[in-house]
């Protein structure tokens, strides 16, 4: 998912994707340690996403704490 896909979501859903993304990333972490893993550039992607979510998150809560 795009950044300014995500700068759009309310903080609440942007909470929701993220646990979204941990469950999906776990679930792919276990079919990897027993080898049926097939999309392995998938579990790189959702590790970004989670990244850009705390960034967006941080940048929220610096534009709020300045206001």
């Amino acid at each position: 998912m795009k950044a300014s896909e995500l700068r759009t979501l309310t903080g609440e859903q942007l909470e929701e994707r993220l646990k979204e993304l941990h469950t999906e990333w776990r679930d792919l972490r276990f079919q990897e340690a027993v080898g049926q893993l097939t999309a392995t550039s998938r579990i790189r992607e959702i590790r970004k996403d989670i990244a850009r979510i705390h960034t967006i998150r941080t940048e929220q809560n610096a534009k709020a704490a300045a206001s």
